[in-house]
């Protein structure tokens, strides 16, 4: 909710006293050793039940994997005219912003984001905005399916646009929470949810009389968005409403629409972010990225091992490396060839979107993810300036943050195997009758090995 800087919109007080929090995990054991809550929920993934299942048996999953594309900042007509480009380049589906009515224009922006448009509503019940007529967001729609990409569509409905009174075309003042005001206590969760978040009114989903009304007028822009032929949605500021209203409410609602959907619950705690997804919905994964940040700006690589949402739970995590609220860390490239060879789905984000879909690099990353990414994750080796890991008897990555090139050797599931870099940086290496390769990655650098 925040730009890059924090100081327009969003989390800001909270994204403080989140950034420095981690959390990580022991190495991963065997696939077959017990049943972890990883395979746990695996096994009752909403995406492909049964998914994770396959934790109980040795054998790799197929490669291949999902990557999203956030495309903001553009006006509907332009991002069509260029998702010819982005299913090139192999992305699978486009997030873009709110399509409200809403309070702010291109005129009130002192930068590219700053703020994003799109969150402050007006009325929900018309998508004529800054972004185009209702007309162009279904030409949007339609061309992204001619092109085989799917489109996840913002959802604000935690709150109303500043400087109207609480009087808008269909919400009036009793259709607010008022006990709380500005939030002060972010480790206070009534205040989170019911606080005036940046001064933006809050809508009350629960507690006033007119609560009912209040969430009606949400399913029915939960139903206009559907309506457009959308795959899914992207909630915005999850935690500023009750956990409850996602569980009882949006998510059933997404269900009976038909609709995906992924929410932005800004906190760097695995086990808070779960408790939303645990209620039907995937998640961006916040504390991965916190961790990220600090490795990729010449931190302790080996605080990836097990770290963010997607060790516990990749079906339902949403790594990335920014966002419209939060920056990239300096080495850009090393987080990219992290997030987009570890599991879950990840999103890549366009601040300027030629500048990324141009980036050989990260084309390179997002075609390794789209075919030889795959299975569960194994570290094979880490210290300070180097990790390893392997994608289950698929894809063998090493990635070195460190100012000296590295040599390691590591165990691999694949015995008397020739593999090669798929980075285009190093040349073949061949496995030996026990598994064990040495591999060497280049200073502030990456390798991707998988067999011929």
């Amino acid at each position: 909710m925040s730009t890059e800087d924090g100081s327009q919109r969003g989390d800001d007080g909270q994204k403080q006293k989140e950034a420095g929090r981690e959390n990580t995990t022991d190495e991963y054991k065997p696939r077959h050793s017990t049943l972890t809550r990883r395979t746990f929920v695996g096994g009752l993934s909403v995406v492909g039940l049964g998914a994770g299942l396959s934790g109980f048996s040795g054998t790799a999953e197929a490669a291949g994997e999902s990557v999203h594309f956030q495309y903001f900042h553009e006006t509907w007509p332009t991002i069509t005219s260029n998702l010819s480009k982005v299913a090139d380049r192999g992305y699978d589906a486009i997030w873009i912003q709110a399509p409200q009515k809403s309070g702010l224009t291109w005129e009130d922006q002192s930068g590219r984001n700053d703020p994003p448009l799109g969150y402050q509503p007006v009325d929900f019940t018309t998508f004529d905005s800054e972004f185009g007529t209702e007309a162009d967001l279904q030409a949007l729609i339609d061309e992204a399916h001619n092109r085989g990409l799917e489109v996840y569509v913002d959802c604000v409905m935690n709150h109303m646009a500043v400087g109207y009174d609480y009087d808008f075309p269909r919400f009036s003042y009793d259709d607010f929470h008022h006990d709380v005001g500005s939030i002060d206590d972010w480790n206070d969760d009534h205040q989170v949810e019911h606080g005036e978040l940046l001064g933006l009114p809050d809508l009350a989903q629960y507690e006033s009389y007119s609560s009912d009304y209040v969430r009606g007028e949400l399913m029915n822009y939960m139903e206009k968005i559907a309506s457009f032929g959308a795959d899914g949605y992207r909630y915005d500021a999850v935690k500023h409403v009750e956990e409850k209203y996602w569980r009882d409410y949006a998510n059933p609602k997404a269900d009976e629409l038909g609709m995906k959907r992924i929410g932005e619950v800004f906190d760097g705690s695995v086990d808070y972010v779960q408790g939303y997804i645990d209620t039907g919905m995937d998640a961006f994964d916040y504390p991965l990225y916190y961790i990220l940040k600090d490795v990729f700006s010449g931190g302790d690589m080996s605080r990836l091992q097990g770290a963010g949402v997607v060790a516990q739970d990749p079906w339902h995590a949403r790594p990335f490396v920014q966002n419209h609220d939060e920056g990239a860390p300096s080495q850009y490239h090393l987080a990219h060839a992290f997030v987009l060879t570890s599991e879950g789905v990840p999103m890549i984000y366009n601040l300027y979107p030629n500048a990324i879909l141009d980036d050989s690099e990260v084309n390179n990353m997002v075609w390794v993810k789209k075919n030889l990414a795959g299975g569960e994750t194994y570290w094979r080796h880490t210290d300070g300036d180097l990790g390893v890991y392997e994608r289950y008897n698929n894809l063998l990555v090493g990635i070195n943050n460190g100012g000296s090139s590295r040599t390691q050797s590591v165990y691999t599931s694949w015995t008397n195997t020739t593999l090669k870099d798929y980075s285009g940086t190093g040349g073949d290496i061949t496995t030996d009758g026990n598994g064990w390769v040495d591999i060497t990655v280049p200073a502030e650098g990456w390798v991707f090995y998988a067999p011929y």
